[in-house]
């Protein structure tokens, strides 16, 4: 597949600098909360449970807040959300460390009511500066990076509490979340195109957007976060299981491989696809894996099959969103994306968690892909009723002849 289509995107003016910022912001992020919870367990010796209650109140929060900046985003512009919710991420992150548990509990509700919506923005950003027949790509572009932070924060949290303690790796956090915010005051990006802009301002009626069929499309957001919450889960469990812990982290690492690889030829197809097919193709192909026995090699090559399909199935439903929803809306809708993303996460966890200890992790990679085609089929009636695309989609270019 040729990389040329790719070289285009990012020649895009200020493209390469907003996914730059954007890789380097999740990375903090992604970190948070494994960071809170081995604060919890080790720094303060209060065990698991009491860690889930911490990152359950910050997660709850995180739910709560992201479709309420994006909405204040829409309202107000982006500099006055950032500057408050930067501010508010760095009172956080430098005290959390020295919170008695309670205190701690509530903090981190209101820290994630007040997160800095660094993957919101940097989708509806993207929406902005990325013409319309490029935007797949772009969104593939971005999954990719978000894979990359998400390999990188926790392994980094875990490296930082066992070397530094919980105190110092929050307080780089804390560091890391203040300089992305003020990185991304500094950059402040559009949040609408040059065509948008020229369009006279309107407030658009949640009525518009906010149909059935888009609230099908969070709950197949959900399901798809489902599973793949589910599908690490029961990865690990099963490694576990087998007494293969040692190897954990080179089998999420090469599984998370899958989706860059899967994203980044996804990104470059000439079409895209309906992100039902995707995320049922994915949740079908997550099934099977259930038959693969304890050795985990066995394991990463059934699930070679559903894991490309992780970054594209993703991709296409910001796609979806930034196709459906006006621009003058649009900050919110990926608020709620962000939302049903959480929620999906967070559903799963216990769900897997549950069936791993009750049946075993073959179980909880069945249910997995069952949930995954059960939330499609309900969405699909939905589907057909969705809203006509906010911005109208012009005819392809045809490919420069390759030198």
């Amino acid at each position: 597949m040729a990389i040329e289509p790719y070289r285009r995107l990012l020649r895009l003016p200020g493209v390469r600098t907003l996914l730059l910022v954007g890789l380097l912001a999740r990375i903090p992020a992604t970190a948070m909360g494994m960071a809170l919870t081995l604060h919890v367990v080790n720094g303060m010796g209060l065990g698991f449970a009491k860690a889930g209650l911490v990152t359950m109140a910050s997660t709850v929060g995180m739910a709560i807040g992201s479709p309420l900046s994006g909405r204040f985003v829409d309202k107000y512009g982006l500099r006055p959300i950032l500057a408050v919710t930067t501010v508010a991420q760095a009172l956080f992150w430098s005290t959390a460390w020295a919170l008695p548990y309670p205190v701690l509990v509530v903090a981190a509700a209101v820290g994630g009511l007040l997160m800095l919506p660094v993957f919101s923005v940097i989708r509806q950003c993207l929406a902005a500066m990325v013409p319309v027949e490029q935007r797949r790509m772009g969104f593939s572009l971005d999954s990719m990076l978000v894979e990359l932070s998400y390999m990188t924060g926790p392994a980094l949290a875990v490296a930082g509490i066992t070397t530094l303690g919980s105190g110092w790796t929050l307080g780089v956090i804390a560091v890391g979340i203040t300089g992305s915010g003020l990185a991304l005051l500094l950059l402040n990006p559009p949040t609408r195109s040059a065509e948008e802009l020229e369009t006279p301002a309107v407030k658009v009626p949640r009525r518009q957007w906010l149909t059935p069929a888009f609230i099908a499309l969070l709950g197949t957001v959900a399901s798809a976060t489902f599973v793949l919450t589910a599908t690490e889960l029961s990865l690990v469990g099963t490694m576990e299981h087998a007494g293969q812990t040692g190897w954990v982290g080179l089998a999420v690492g090469i599984w998370c491989v899958y989706s860059l690889l899967g994203g980044f030829v996804y990104g470059g197809l000439s079409r895209g696809f309906s992100p039902l097919l995707l995320i049922a193709l994915m949740g079908v192909l997550t099934v099977p894996v259930a038959l693969v026995g304890g050795d985990w090699k066995w394991l990463l090559l059934a699930l070679l099959p559903a894991g490309v399909l992780c970054a594209p199935a993703l991709s296409s439903t910001v796609d979806t969103v930034s196709r459906w929803v006006p621009a003058g809306a649009r900050g919110e809708a990926m608020g709620l994306h962000g939302t049903a993303l959480l929620i999906g996460g967070a559903s799963s966890s216990p769900i897997a968690g549950a069936i791993i200890d009750a049946h075993g992790p073959p179980w909880a990679f069945f249910t997995a892909g069952l949930v995954g085609v059960a939330m499609v089929v309900i969405a699909a009636p939905f589907w057909r009723r969705r809203p006509q695309p906010a911005t109208r989609i012009p005819d392809p270019e045809p490919e420069p002849a390759s030198r």
